[in-house]
This record gives C-alpha cells, structure tokens and sequence, in this order.
C-alpha cells in the first residue's frame, strides 16, 4: 500500500497518522520478530498495551501476566471508574483514555495489543495496532462487520505479527480429540451440525412482561458520569445521546454488558458465543465460507436489537473433509435440538452454557461449550475407539499463554490457535447468522396496482424467512439486496480502519 493510502485510512486523531508512520520505521525497543529466526531478544517479558479493561478485559490481563513471561504495561480505558479496580491491581502500568494517544505516544515502548473493547470498536484498534507491527490479541467476534473480518484477516501476515482471537476453546484438546476422531473416519461422513446456546444472558429482543414489544433504546437522556468519555465509548457507532437508565424498560442499564443486545455496538448472541461452539464444526470439518444462511427468531428483535431467541441454519459447500455440503443448524435463547436416542438415559442433555452435536454416517460426537467433554454417543463406544494422537496439544490448554510465547518466538515460528486467518472464516459465518437474523425486520416500501387498478404504497420484508444466498467472493448477499447495508457499515467520523 502507497503511503499516502495507508495515512488515509487511520483513525483520525491529531498528529496520530503522522507519528505512527514514524513508528512504523523505528522502534526503541525492537520487536521480537524483526530480530530474525532463532535470535532472541533481551528481555523474555512480552509487554502489552490493553485495551478495554473492565469484564473481560479483566481476566484476559490477568491470564497474560499468570504465564510469567508478559508484563501489562499500558492500560487504556474510556470509563476510569469501571476500569480502577484494573489500574489499581497494575499501578506500575501507565494509564490512557484515549487508545489512539496511547499508540501515539507509547509505541517504542511496548511489544503487543490486547483489545477487550465491546465489538464495535475491535477491528479499529486492531487494524491501528497491526499497522504499527504489534502483535495483536482481540476478543471475540474479532470484527463486528462482514468486511471488517474480511480486511482483518490476512494483515497478520501483512504485517508479520503474532494474531489470536478470544474463543479459548480453540486451545481445547476436546476440539483436537474431535478433529482426530473424524479424521479416522470414527463417525463416518457429516453433513449436518446442531449448535446450541443458553444465551442471552442480557436484555435483548422482548424481556419480560415491561417490554411486550421488545426493547427499544432510552428516549430519556442524562449527562454522562464525569469518569466515562461517551463519545469515545460509541466510537464507530452513530452519535447517540447519553441513554438515562430511567425510561428504559425495566430500568435496565445499557453499560458497562447490556450493550450486548444493542446492533450498534454488539453481535448479539452468535458474537458472544458462537465462536466458542460454532468454532468445533468449522474446524472439524475445515468449513470455510457459507453459501446460504435463514433463520427463524422469537419475540422482540427490531432493527435496534436482536430477538430473544433464533433459531439458524448455515450451509457450507463440501470442503476436502466431506463428501457434500454442510449444514449447520444454530439454537439459542434456552432452546436445544431433540436428545439423541444414542444418550445414555443418565447422560444430562442440554444444559451449560451450550453445546455441538455432529451428527455422522456411522456415528455421532458431542461437546459441550469450548469443546469441554467431547464424547462419542452412545458413550460405551469411548471404550473400543483408540485414535492415535495427531494433533499437537496446547499446555494446559492455555490459550492466554500460548499467545505470549507465539509473541515471544516471533512471527513465522509458532502457530497460534486461532489466528486472523482462521478466526475471520468463522467471525464471517457467525455475522453472516445476524444478517439473518436482523433481516427479518428489515421492511422495504413497494408500489405495486391495487384490484383497482390505482398504485398504492406496500410495505415489504425481502429478507424474512427466506434463504439469503452469499457471494463469499464479492462479499454480497445476492437476493436481497437491502440486506447488504449490514456488511459493511458506514462508520462515524472520524474513524477509519488502518493499513487496510
């Protein structure tokens, strides 16, 4: 990319362009990988700049420091009151509000980015600290938009830096156990996948007997707390004033988690958890990108936030795994796919945070949530199947530490399990899901000619109900076009995505 359009496409805050260019070219402290293969670098502490730190921020900070060989040097945060118990617990760690000045002023000074921000604001901060060549972990959904995991999935490469998004089940040896049972032919060919979630957890679509039409988002505004910056908070979203906690139904409070349900700023239940189940079948089965996605959703979901539940089918064409295509079936909001006859009657079905089940010619596997307790059914077959070992293990299944030590080798000497390239195929198919989902309350204006032969204005849902059919390589669906809006979203100024 010229330099002119690399400038042009970072986020915009002042002199942040210009000094990152400079960064780009010089480092007072030298990035592992730029040492070369099998040189290491002074120090074996890998120093992290962290981004959004309160819920799950927290534990991820946490986990990095727990492998002993990562430092949490710098910490950014729009909200310093929800954030204190962080910067308490790290006091050595400089502190930021703003991320941009932190990568404006600290990046000769530390070694990888950590952004635990809500979805909408990931692939901005990622992308920016990729352009700088930092190493880069990302809370899943690692984008919050089609074409954001799209442009997201190969700079890892691009720049030569260490990737890995936050679905720490892809770490799992149940995951690895699964792929190993399939790869020897154990349940025969798989063409159909039921995944399943517990969530949501969080106000969405309709919540109780307050919001019989389901949510909507605050009319009553306040100021916001003198410790939160609002405007950054919303970020890429559409400028929105600051939400009182009084008019909204059952006086739920939007921030600092029941963002979750909101499209401007979260991915609803597919983003929270469907790259912790949906991940099983997409590596089992090396499923790449879907081809046709429909659903069925609950009460409650608008074109401001998702349903209280769905009910969504993906197909995949074959891959070099199966013998046709795919198709994977999507349940959430406490709705699960029928017990299979092959369960042990004492075998509990259904419950936790969520599951898969892989439903085979020969046989069936399950799992829970993170691929934990991944059994072949009925369970008795566990005794006589002895696969071979083929994939390597994660210690400890440690997906945190993992991270650190790829970090640590350098780009180029250790594989991450789930970096860019792969956690963008699986983020596609889950916003491919949401396209959907918000689909169906997608209403379009039509003139059509009455009996009376007089034209008269009719309000239509192309979407609803139907099968949308995706151009993976355009990135469009092709039949409903007033869908497409969604796939790339129209960012608030400033913001940008950066070295694109």
């Amino acid at each position: 990319m010229k330099e002119n359009e690399e400038k042009a496409s970072a986020p915009s805050r002042r002199d942040f362009v210009k000094t990152s260019a400079l960064a780009a070219a010089g480092f007072t402290i030298v990035p592992r990988f730029v040492l070369g293969k099998g040189y290491r670098a002074p120090s074996d502490t890998l120093y992290i700049a962290s981004v959004g730190l309160g819920g799950k921020g927290t534990s991820d900070i946490e986990a990095f420091v727990k492998s002993g060989k990562a430092k949490s040097a710098f910490l950014c945060d729009v909200d310093q009151d929800y954030a204190a118990h962080v910067f308490n617990t790290y006091p050595d760690a400089k502190k930021y509000v703003d991320w941009r000045e932190m990568l404006d002023k600290e990046h000769k000074n530390f070694d990888a980015v950590h952004c635990a921000t809500p979805d909408h604001t990931h692939a901005v901060v990622a992308t920016a600290a990729m352009s700088l060549k930092k190493h880069v972990y990302v809370q899943k959904p690692m984008a919050h938009d089609v074409y954001e995991a799209r442009m997201m999935a190969n700079m890892g490469n691009k720049y030569k830096v260490q990737t890995q998004m936050g679905n720490q089940g892809s770490s799992s040896d149940g995951v690895r156990k699964m792929m190993e049972w399939y790869d020897a032919g154990v349940i025969g060919d798989v063409t159909e996948v039921w995944c399943w979630t517990n969530r949501p957890v969080w106000p969405q679509g309709w919540y109780g007997a307050n919001t019989p039409n389901g949510l909507r988002w605050p009319k009553e505004t306040a100021t916001p707390p003198s410790t939160l910056n609002w405007d950054l908070w919303q970020g890429t979203a559409k400028e929105k004033p600051f939400p009182a906690t009084t008019d909204t139904p059952g006086g739920i409070k939007v921030l600092p988690f029941n963002w979750r349900g909101w499209w401007d700023y979260g991915t609803g239940v597919l983003g929270d958890m469907g790259a912790h189940i949906l991940h099983g079948p997409m590596k089992v089965l090396n499923l790449k990108y879907v081809e046709k996605v429909s659903t069925s959703v609950g009460q409650g979901g608008t074109l401001e936030t998702g349903p209280a539940s769905s009910f969504t089918t993906m197909t995949f064409p074959k891959t070099d795994k199966t013998s046709g295509p795919v198709k994977v079936h999507w349940l959430d909001g406490g709705m699960i796919p029928p017990r299979p006859e092959e369960l042990d009657p004492s075998e509990h079905w259904g419950e936790g945070d969520g599951g898969m089940l892989f439903i085979g010619t020969k046989g069936k596997m399950t799992a829970g949530c993170y691929a934990s307790r991944a059994r072949l059914l009925p369970v008795s077959r566990m005794d006589d199947v002895n696969v071979p070992e083929k994939y390597a293990r994660v210690k400890d299944e440690n997906h945190y530490a993992q991270w650190v030590e790829a970090c640590l080798a350098g780009y180029g000497n250790m594989k991450t399990s789930s970096p860019f390239e792969e956690a963008a195929l699986l983020t596609e198919a889950m916003l491919m899901c949401n396209l959907a989902i918000r689909g169906v309350n997608l209403t379009t204006s039509k003139e059509v000619t009455g009996r009376d032969g007089n034209k008269h204005t009719r309000n239509t849902n192309p979407a609803a109900y139907i099968d949308l059919i995706y151009d993976a390589a355009n990135m469009k669906v092709t039949n409903v076009d007033e869908i497409n809006q969604y796939v790339k979203r129209e960012y608030r100024a400033p913001w940008k995505l950066s070295g694109i």
